[in-house]
């Protein structure tokens, strides 16, 4: 089985903060393909890096996940480029762990 996670940011490199419906559009995407869902949202997430020229930038961010017992990585290479598209992100971070359920 495989746990699939989506780090989505509430806002755009601007500021402005994405409307709700975008984030509820995902939901439904997944919790129509997957069966249901995860999402981290009470509290964003911050996510931080460092850039070429050693400035510290942060993401506020929501999770979103979902368990699938295949993983289909030609549809979510697709998938992550269209939410990179919708969310105007350079890179959008979509991670999968496989994992054992006990």
């Amino acid at each position: 089985m495989y746990l699939i996670q989506i780090l989505l940011p509430l806002y755009d490199n601007t500021g402005e903060p994405f409307p709700q419906w975008e984030f509820n559009q995902v939901r439904t995407e997944l919790t129509e393909r997957f069966g249901g869902l995860t999402s981290y949202v009470r509290s964003p997430a911050v996510g931080l890096w460092k850039e070429r020229d050693n400035a510290t930038v942060h993401d506020d961010i929501v999770i979103y996940e979902v368990m699938a017992y295949h993983l289909d990585r030609d549809w979510w290479r697709g998938y992550r480029e269209e939410l990179a598209d919708r969310f105007r992100q350079e890179v959008l971070i979509v991670r999968v762990n496989e994992v054992q359920l006990l």
